[in-house]
């Protein structure tokens, strides 16, 4: 008897894996921030806002460990530093960039579904159970 399902286990842990660094807003910004060259850390900063300077190093030693970006030392006073997109990196580039385009085309017609779900009968129960989940976990969280 043939399994129902294509995937094994260990296949979707290492898919799960993979989307969780790719699929990381702060990842996604960084690798469309780079598709357009190499950036070093302080004009990648201010080129993504609301991102913190330990979260920018947080995300670029992590796309560096996953061999989608490389940092490149040059040897000056000071030191200069730069990162840009490997060859996996930039095969990235293009569904991530596809993914952000679907986004902005699509805004609209989200929040607009949003609010649609938010005043039904299944919205506000949906927002009754999450208020219900929250006031428990803000009390778990007083006990302790």
């Amino acid at each position: 008897m043939k399994p129902r399902y294509k995937h094994l286990p260990a296949d979707c842990r290492a898919v799960s894996d993979v989307l969780a660094r790719v699929g990381d807003k702060w990842s996604v910004l960084v690798v469309t921030r780079l598709g357009g060259g190499a950036l070093r850390f302080n004009e990648l900063r201010r080129s993504i806002g609301g991102i913190s300077q330990r979260m920018l190093t947080l995300t670029l030693r992590g796309l560096e460990r996953d061999g989608l970006v490389t940092r490149s030392v040059f040897p000056t006073v000071p030191p200069r530093v730069e990162y840009g997109l490997t060859a996996l990196g930039r095969d990235l580039l293009q569904p991530v960039s596809a993914l952000g385009d679907w986004a902005l085309r699509n805004q609209g017609k989200i929040a607009k579904a949003r609010e649609q779900f938010d005043g039904s009968a299944n919205g506000a129960a949906a927002a009754g159970r999450l208020d219900t989940l929250k006031s428990g976990l803000v009390a778990a969280a007083r006990r302790n």
